[in-house]
């Protein structure tokens, strides 16, 4: 079957929202159904024919090409099939993600895969501030399912993470891991200050050494047999995090944040 392919026909005025083009929303409809959905540009309604070429018709496919960073809330509340953006995309990618793959060829923007469920993100290129984190306000971020980005992230990823994994090839901004009460983030690159900040539980994955507070206390060096068994679950990634001589397991461990719990735990690969 043919994707459902929506080409952008030109860069939009104002900010899109596209959280109805997700794949359980178009199943069913007809062509027509679908070129004349309405799409909110500010004040404005859109149709989506307006805005987009629109070919194909596997609902449980869907291709955004020509994407642009005014483009937000894609693929938000997605419960099943897939997404790909061939460009960037805009601000809330992947919001409240219940299922399904969501495959950005390019850039995102802030709060991608905020408070996701379930499912599978994998940017290509770099994402902002509170990649996996929770809306502002809100006291649980991501409770589910798997991040892939292959450049780097800005400032606080991981906000209020409460489960699931966060891996990032490139480098991480300030505050990463930041309220963390659960889950997994790994970064390959650099990170930036106060690392960890106020996190209760949850594990911390380094390839290079963190600015970490000084409320974390040194807990040594250890070899932890449980990371060849973490690294093997990332064996079937398109990712560095695949490739058996990124591994290891003799560590430094960092336990924090004594400000808080202090059940967290920095690791960093020595």
């Amino acid at each position: 079957m043919t994707a459902l392919t929506f080409t952008l026909k030109q860069e939009p005025a104002q900010r899109v929202d596209l959280s109805p083009l997700v794949c359980q929303n178009l199943t069913g409809l007809s062509a027509t159904e679908i070129a004349t959905l309405e799409l909110y540009s500010g004040k404005r309604k859109l149709r989506a024919d307006e805005l987009f070429a629109i070919e194909g018709f596997d609902a449980q496919n869907i291709v955004i090409k020509n994407s642009s960073v005014k483009l937000d809330y894609i693929g938000k509340e997605l419960s099943e099939g897939q997404i790909t953006v061939e460009g960037d995309a805009g601000a809330y990618l992947g919001l409240s993600m219940k299922s399904g793959t969501i495959t950005v060829n390019g850039n995102a923007g802030i709060f991608a895969a905020c408070e996701m469920k379930k499912g599978f993100v994998q940017i290509n290129g770099n994402t902002g501030d509170f990649l996996g984190a929770a809306l502002p306000g809100n006291k649980m971020g991501m409770k589910g399912g798997t991040i892939l980005v292959k450049g780097n992230a800005g400032e606080r990823a991981g906000d209020h993470m409460r489960r699931g994994v966060i891996l990032i090839e490139g480098d991480a901004g300030d505050y990463c891991g930041s309220r963390m009460t659960a889950g997994t983030i790994a970064v390959m690159g650099k990170t930036g200050r106060y690392t960890g900040y106020a996190m209760r539980r949850g594990t911390l994955l380094f390839w290079n050494q963190p600015g970490l507070p000084a409320t974390f206390n040194d807990c040594g060096s250890h070899t932890l047999a449980f990371l060849p068994m973490l690294f093997a679950s990332f064996r079937q990634l398109d990712s560095k995090f695949a490739d058996p001589s990124t591994a290891f397991n003799r560590v430094k461990r960092y336990g924090g944040d004594m400000a808080e719990i202090g059940r967290g735990e920095v690791l960093v690969r020595i």
